[in-house]
């Protein structure tokens, strides 16, 4: 039995690694967005400099170990066995729950998990023993550390609201000050600014890093007896005044002689802070309890008292983290830095919401969403009320952005928002997250950078009238994510405690197989996902300025909705031959993503009109045509998937032999037409495209007939109404689609039939 520990301290070792990995993917976030938003310094020095950050706050993280081992529970209070079924049960649950997040794509709160998975399982440990005691369950408190998870979790939940105000409040009066024109400010005001971002960012980090050495807690004599941490605090004021006069030199000198760029000096200087805090405050979300684990384990091994008896009040003392364990994890998390996809696939999320521009919204706007934004507005315009017109103009010209040239295609080139608003979030979030740390509170990183960036987009007008509703949305969906994980990790931390408590290393071997066949399916199927999308065909925004641009641009869409729509529509009629319904469920699914794609055509549209030249706005009719023909044949295809998948899925009556027949017989047809047009397309050969429509007539004439036929069928055998409702139905449907893929092939015949005279010419 003893050696079940030291197996269970093995599959700590192996969960730290991997929790550290998914925790990385998680909050890499939290550090790279400012930078990699702002495009002001290269995706590789971002990496480069944050690496470092990283490496540094490991090393010097060991005071935030703490919290694992007494910060939620009451040590002394639970045997050996008993904190390692906790510490099995806490691992084992927060590697699942991040990973869960991390492929949705959403960032979620590695502080929060670890402190509500502690929690979980220690209230479940604490009711089995009060069970086994013929206690009550007012004795839960004796087993708890009330008090102090008490602080954690409203520091936590506070720091939502304090950042997002914080951030909103410097942001409003940074552009209010700098506006958007700060490079053509005079050099002494981006050296002021740079002076006050740098002195609260490297105050910091200074702090950070005595805080987390050794010599931190000696005296010295040059100090007046002090400790060094001891002194910082006490000579606050003096250290930030003597350190702002430095650096506003400093930076004085960078602008006005060397011409360097202040402010992405402070992009690349907060970053670096933003990943050392990280690193510093976050490290024991990812292997604070193995390392508890391993000092009870050694503990437990020294004393020779059997598991059952030996108490942990060992735990409540403080104990230094071994260096080479911190080191060997800011490895990891470097490395993870560097190779996890599913970093970036997180990253996008905040990023997105906090675009300066119109971006492709993620998230759809919901009644709560609407309901705050229409608050909003009625606050804005009572507030216009009172505030004098003039005052109202001049703040309004300081928030005036400059007007960029540059297609809507080529939206990818811009930077998501400027560097003042980038240094703003690094310096305000570097800030609170050191803050916390210096007084041993393991803030949420994930919680503070996003609130600050969420913040600071609100005041610097990101969210207008075009935007808000999906972006609140999005905000919401977020901070709910947050909400469900502290349920769903209390909840689970506690289901598995529960389940090792009573199946002991049966459970423990159970349980971590499940974790890594999950962990595995999800890397798999992650994999997948990714492969599919970069393989996929997609449809390409027009970007060119002419009628033969568009004309050239347009064929490749088209091919590919041709291609696609053959595909799509076979898949309904073999779907509904076989009564297949998972076919017939993913096919619906692909037939909403085309529509979805040809959606984002359509919003593309006043870019597109915006980007002609004056010789070519004859191309912006033909393109709306094309656009909306294209509509047509998805909402044809949609309605047909959607119909015979609410059959299938309805237990509906199998259509008859006859008529399962006569559907093969069109989708036949209809496969030809398309797969024409596509070769047609694909070869740029439009003459072609007058031999297809020859055939307009023929196929038109093969529905008809079907109809006919299904209407005598009707009259003379039919007994099944649902069977004749959906029959009639795929059969006007698919007239329809043909229809719009015969008008689109009209069109563009006709601009080739007008260009032949033209090239005919030119060649003479």
């Amino acid at each position: 039995m003893e050696n079940i520990y030291f197996i269970m301290i093995i599959a700590l070792a192996g969960l730290a690694i991997a929790d550290l990995v998914v925790g990385v993917s998680n909050d890499a976030v939290n550090f790279l967005n400012s930078a990699i938003g702002s495009k002001a310094i290269s995706f590789r020095t971002i990496m480069i400099v944050a690496s470092l950050g990283i490496a540094f706050g490991a090393i010097f993280s060991s005071g935030m170990m703490e919290v694992a081992r007494k910060g939620i529970f009451n040590p002394s209070e639970f045997y050996f066995n008993e904190i390692m079924f906790i510490f099995m049960a806490v691992m084992i649950t927060d590697i699942l729950l991040l990973d869960f997040f991390n492929t949705l794509g959403m960032p979620t709160s590695t502080t929060v998990s670890i402190v509500f998975e502690l929690l979980g399982a220690a209230v479940a440990m604490s009711i089995i023993k009060i069970g086994i005691d013929g206690g009550s369950v007012g004795d839960i408190i004796t087993y708890i550390n009330t008090s102090k998870a008490f602080e954690i979790i409203m520091g936590i939940l506070l720091s939502v609201v304090v950042a997002f105000s914080i951030g909103a409040m410097v942001q409003w009066v940074s552009r209010l000050l700098l506006s958007y024109d700060f490079q053509k400010k005079a050099r002494w005001v981006g050296s002021l600014f740079g002076g006050i971002a740098l002195t609260a960012i490297t105050y910091f980090i200074f702090m950070k890093g005595i805080k987390g050495t050794p010599y931190a807690g000696e005296t010295y004599d040059a100090l007046g007896g002090l400790t060094i941490s001891a002194y910082l605090e006490n000579q606050v004021f003096m250290i930030v005044l003597v350190s702002l006069l430095f650096w506003y030199l400093i930076s004085f000198v960078l602008t006005s002689f060397l011409k360097v760029n202040i402010y992405k000096l402070i992009i690349g200087v907060g970053t670096f802070a933003l990943a050392l805090a990280f690193a510093g405050n976050d490290l024991v979300n990812f292997i604070g309890v193995p390392i508890a684990a391993y000092q009870s384990y050694e503990a437990w091994a020294a004393s020779g008292v059997a598991a059952t008896e030996f108490s942990m009040g060992v735990l409540a003392s403080k104990v230094p983290t071994p260096t080479i364990f911190l080191f060997l994890s800011g490895l990891v998390m470097v490395a993870t830095l560097w190779f996890s996809k599913k970093a970036r696939y997180v990253a996008d999320t905040e990023i997105n919401l906090a675009r300066q521009h119109d971006a492709k919204e993620r998230f759809e706007p919901n009644y709560l969403s609407r309901s705050l934004v229409r608050i909003s507005m009625l606050v804005s315009q009572y507030t216009a009320t009172v505030i004098p017109n003039s005052v109202t103009k001049r703040i309004d010209n300081r928030f005036k952005k400059p007007v960029i040239e540059m297609p809507k295609g080529k939206i990818h080139e811009l930077p998501a928002f400027d560097m003042v608003r980038a240094a703003v979030n690094l310096m305000v979030a570097g800030i609170l997250i050191s803050i916390a740390t210096s007084f041993k509170l393991p803030l949420s990183t994930t919680y503070v950078t996003f609130m600050v960036a969420m913040g600071t987009s609100l005041a610097d007008r990101a969210w207008g009238s075009e935007s808000a509703v999906y972006r609140v949305a999005g905000v919401l969906n977020v901070i709910g994510g947050w909400f469900l994980t502290a349920i769903i990790a209390f909840i689970a931390s506690g289901i598995i405690l529960a389940i090792i408590s009573f199946g002991k290393g049966t459970a423990i071997g159970i349980l971590l197989f499940v974790a890594i066949l999950i962990l595995a399916r999800n890397y798999i199927s992650y994999n997948k996902i990714s492969k599919a999308l970069i393989a996929e065909d997609r449809l390409i925004k027009a970007e060119s300025s002419s009628i033969q641009g568009v004309i050239s641009e347009s064929s490749k869409n088209i091919s590919n909705v041709m291609k696609r729509s053959g595909k799509l529509y076979r898949n309904c009629i073999e779907g509904l031959a076989r009564q297949d319904l998972d076919r017939l469920k993913k096919n619906k699914t692909s037939v909403v993503k085309l529509s979805k794609e040809i959606e984002e055509l359509r919003d593309h549209l006043f870019y597109f009109i915006k980007n002609l030249d004056e010789s070519n706005v004859e191309a912006s009719n033909f393109y709306i045509n094309i656009l909306g023909d294209l509509t047509d044949i998805s909402q044809s295809l949609e309605y047909i998937a959607k119909i015979t998948h609410k059959h299938v899925n309805n237990n509906h009556k199998k259509l008859k032999f006859n008529q399962i027949k006569e559907l093969t017989e069109i989708n036949q047809q209809l496969e030809t037409l398309f797969s024409n047009t596509k070769d047609a397309f694909d070869n740029g050969s439009y003459e072609k495209i007058g031999i297809i429509l020859d055939q307009k007539q023929d196929l038109y004439n093969l529905v008809t007939e079907k109809i006919e036929k299904q209407i005598a069928r009707t009259r003379s055998e039919e007994s099944s109404p649902k069977n004749t409702t959906l029959y009639f139905s795929m059969l006007i449907e698919t007239k329809d689609l043909m229809e719009a893929t015969m008008e689109l092939l009209e069109l563009y015949y006709q601009k080739y039939d007008q260009s032949v005279p033209a090239a005919s010419v030119s060649k003479e």
